[in-house]
C-alpha cells in the first residue's frame, strides 16, 4: 500500500474534527440542524485552511443516509454510508468539483450548468463545488448568474476562493459568505502534537513551534512541512534538524543582536551580523525572528505582570531583554525590522542591508543625558560661576521661580558690560547685583541680608520642593538716558512682565544676524532651522548660550546638537542650552514684522499713487485685497 501524506490522511471527515474554524462550524451546524439551508455558499480564506474540506463535509451532511440507510439531513454525517464514503473517495455522482483555475471559460461553466436540470441520482441534493472561483472569466460569471440566483430546490452551490476581491459583487450578493481565518500557531502546534502522537513519531516541542510558525496559519502547509521534517530527520523531529530544513535563524543570534542594540554596542552588532553571513543564514529570516521577539518584548513592557509560557525556553531571555531595552527603542527597532525586510532586495548585499538596518537604531539611539527630563541648565557650574564672579554671588538672585519643567540648579551669569540706565535706576539695590537683570514675575521676595549671610529665607523653603533651584536671570538693556523707577522697593527688581521685552535688544540683534547667516550658508535646514528661527537668545557669555522656545516639539536633542554644530562651524564655539517658555524676540518674529512692514509700505505707495487715486475717484475702481505684494 502506498504512503498517504499526513495532509490527506488526517483531513477532517466531519465538523467535530475541524480545528481553528469554530465560527464556520457553528453556523453550518445550526443551519443543518434547523433546516435553514442556503442555496449557495462562498468560502474564502488563504490556502490550506479548510475550504474544500468544509465543502465535502457539507455535501456529506446533506446526503448522509445513516448507518441503517434511514438517516436524513444531519450535522454529524455517519461516514460509513455509501454517500459519505463515495464523497470521501471522490466518486459520488451527485457531487461535482470544478477547478476554475483550469476550467475558467464559459463553455466549461455551461457544461456544468447543463447538469442542473437533472435531479440527483443517488443523493438528496446535487452539490456543485467550484474551487478558485475568482479565476472564472466575466462571461463565465454572467452565464451562471441566473442559475446561481434561482437554482432548483435539489441543487446547492459551494464556491471557494482565496481572493474574494476578484469575485463580482453580483455573485457575492447571491451567496452566503464565510471567511475561514488563518490558524494561530498555538492551534497548529496542538494539532501537530495530536497527529504525531497518533503516528508515534517522536518530536521536540521547539521543532513543532518552528513548523507552526513557518506554516503561517495553514494547517495543510504545517502537515506537509511535518512530512518533510520526518523524512529529513530520519523518523524524528529535532529542533536542530527542523531549523536547518527551514533555514530559520537560531534565536540565540537574535537575542545577541537585541542585547547588543540595547547596550549600544555597535561592534557586537557588526560581529554578529558577520557571523550570520559566514553561516549562510537568511537575512530576511533574521529580521522576521527579531520582529517576533520584539513583539513579545513590547507586550511584556506594556503589561509587566503578564504571565509567560513556562514551556517556552525563550520566555526568560525575552523577559530579560524587555526589562533591559526601553519601550521606545523596542517600538523603533520593531518598525525598522519590518521596513528593513523590504529593503533587502534593493541592496547589493542582503547582509550589508541587514547590518545597516541594525545600525540605524544606534544612529537614532539617544544617550542617557538626553533621556533625562528636560530642565533648565546652568550656563556654567555654580562653583565656577562663584569663583569667576564673586560679586554676583554676594548679590544673590531670587530663588522663588522654579523652572517650567526641570529641577536642576541654575546659576545666573552677570553682565560684563557697563551698567545700563535701567541698572542705574536701581541704585538702591545691593552692591554687586548684576546689572540689567530681571527676575521672574511672582517670585518670593528675599531679604538681601539673609542672602548675604547664606541664611535661607523661610518663605522660599516652604514654597519650593526639596531641591536646589535657582532662577536664571535675564539681561535687559534699556535705551541710554532712560530712567526706570523701581516699584517693589529698593531690594527687588521689577517683574519681568513689566519690562520692555518687545524692544530690540543687543542679544536679539546678534541672534537674528547669526541665524540669517546660517540660513544663507545653508548650514541649517528643516527642524534645525525652525528651532533657530523660533528661539530667543536669553543669555550668552563666551562659552554658553541659553535659548528659549515656546513649543516643546522644537526642543529635540538631535536638533539642538545640529544647531550647536552649525554654530561651532561658524566660529561660535559655544554650548547650547534650550528651555521652554514665552518668547518675545525671535528671528521669526522679526522676519514677520519686517514682512508686515514691507507690505504696509507697498500698500501705502499704491494708495498714494496719483494714477491709482484718479482711477478710484473717477471710475470707482477698487484695489483687490491681497493683490498688492512687495517687491
Amino acid at each position: 500500500m502506498s504512503y498517504l501524506v499526513l495532509a490527506r490522511k488526517y483531513r477532517p471527515r466531519n465538523f467535530t474534527e475541524m480545528v481553528g474554524q469554530e465560527h464556520v462550524v457553528q453556523a453550518l451546524t445550526n443551519a443543518l440542524t434547523t433546516r435553514r439551508l442556503h442555496h449557495a455558499y462562498l468560502f474564502t480564506g488563504t490556502r490550506g485552511v479548510g475550504k474544500t474540506t468544509v465543502s465535502r463535509i457539507l455535501a456529506k451532511s446533506l446526503n448522509c443516509q445513516g448507518p441503517d440507510g434511514q438517516g436524513g439531513i444531519t450535522a454529524t454525517p455517519c461516514g460509513v454510508c455509501q454517500a459519505c464514503t463515495d464523497i470521501d473517495s471522490g466518486r459520488f455522482i451527485d457531487y461535482t468539483e470544478l477547478d476554475a483555475a483550469s476550467n475558467r471559460g464559459v463553455d466549461e461553466v455551461q457544461a456544468l450548468l447543463e447538469q442542473a436540470v437533472y435531479k440527483p441520482v443517488q443523493g438528496r441534493f446535487k452539490v456543485f463545488m467550484i474551487d478558485e472561483v475568482h479565476m472564472l472569466t466575466n462571461t463565465a460569471f454572467n452565464a451562471m448568474l441566473k442559475t446561481l440566483e434561482e437554482p432548483p430546490e435539489y441543487l446547492k452551490f459551494v464556491l471557494a476562493t482565496t481572493d474574494p476581491q476578484k469575485v463580482p459583487v453580483t455573485v457575492l450578493s447571491r451567496c452566503l459568505q464565510f471567511n475561514l481565518r488563518p490558524m494561530a500557531p498555538e492551534t497548529v502546534l496542538e494539532h501537530l502534537t495530536t497527529v504525531l502522537d497518533a503516528e508515534q513519531v517522536p518530536a521536540e516541542v521547539q521543532a513543532l513551534r518552528l513548523i507552526a510558525r513557518a506554516a503561517r496559519g495553514s494547517m495543510r502547509d504545517a502537515l506537509s512541512l511535518t512530512d518533510q521534517a520526518i523524512a529529513f530527520g530520519s523518523g524524528q523531529l529535532q529542533e536542530a534538524t527542523v531549523r536547518q530544513m527551514l533555514g530559520s535563524v537560531d534565536r540565540s543570534y537574535v537575542f545577541q543582536l537585541i542585547d547588543a542594540l540595547a547596550r549600544g554596542d555597535g561592534k557586537a552588532v557588526v560581529e554578529t551580523s558577520e557571523t550570520l553571513r559566514v553561516n549562510g543564514l537568511n537575512a530576511a529570516s533574521t529580521l522576521e525572528e527579531m520582529s517576533s521577539v520584539l513583539q513579545r518584548m513590547a507586550v511584556l513592557q506594556a503589561v509587566p505582570g503578564m504571565t509567560t509560557d513556562d514551556t517556552d525556553p525563550d520566555a526568560a531571555e525575552t523577559a530579560r531583554l524587555a526589562a533591559r531595552m526601553p519601550a521606545d527603542e523596542t517600538q523603533l527597532l520593531y518598525s525598522l525590522c519590518l521596513h528593513g525586510r523590504g529593503e533587502l532586495g534593493l541592496a547589493p548585499d542582503e547582509y550589508a542591508a541587514l547590518t545597516m538596518v541594525l545600525l540605524r537604531l544606534l544612529a537614532f539611539k539617544p544617550d542617557a543625558a538626553q533621556r533625562a527630563p528636560a530642565e533648565k541648565k546652568t550656563l556654567k557650574p555654580a562653583v565656577e560661576s562663584a569663583s569667576a564672579h564673586p560679586h554676583a554671588v554676594d548679590g544673590a538672585f531670587n530663588t522663588g521661580a522654579a523652572p517650567s519643567r526641570g529641577a536642576g540648579p541654575v546659576s545666573a551669569v552677570p553682565d560684563a558690560k557697563p551698567l545700563t540706565a535701567f541698572a542705574r535706576g536701581l541704585s538702591s539695590a545691593p552692591q554687586g547685583a548684576p546689572a540689567g537683570q530681571v527676575f521672574p514675575q511672582g517670585a518670593p521676595q528675599v531679604d538681601s541680608a539673609k542672602l548675604a549671610s547664606n541664611q535661607p529665607d523661610p518663605s522660599v523653603k516652604t514654597s519650593l520642593p526639596a531641591m536646589n533651584v535657582v532662577a536664571i536671570a535675564r539681561r535687559v538693556e534699556a535705551e541710554p538716558g532712560a530712567q526706570v523707577e523701581p516699584r517693589h522697593g529698593p531690594d527687588v527688581a521689577a517683574p519681568a512682565s513689566e519690562m520692555p521685552d518687545n524692544q530690540p535688544r543687543e542679544d536679539g540683534d546678534f541672534w537674528h544676524a547669526t541665524v540669517r547667516q546660517l540660513i544663507a550658508d545653508e548650514a541649517i535646514t528643516a527642524l534645525v532651522r525652525e528651532l533657530a528661527l523660533q528661539s530667543q537668545l536669553v543669555a550668552r557669555d563666551a562659552g554658553d548660550w541659553l535659548l528659549r522656545v515656546e513649543r516643546e516639539s522644537l526642543n529635540q536633542p538631535t536638533a539642538r546638537e545640529r544647531l550647536q554644530s552649525a554654530l561651532q562651524a561658524a566660529s561660535h564655539a559655544v554650548r547650547l542650552t534650550v528651555e521652554v517658555g514665552p518668547v518675545t524676540d525671535s528671528p521669526a518674529r522679526r522676519n514677520a514684522a519686517a514682512a508686515a512692514e514691507r507690505q504696509r509700505a507697498a500698500e501705502a505707495r499704491i494708495q498714494a499713487d496719483p494714477f491709482i487715486q484718479a482711477m478710484v475717484r473717477d471710475f470707482g475702481a477698487k484695489i483687490v485685497p491681497g493683490s498688492i505684494k512687495p517687491l
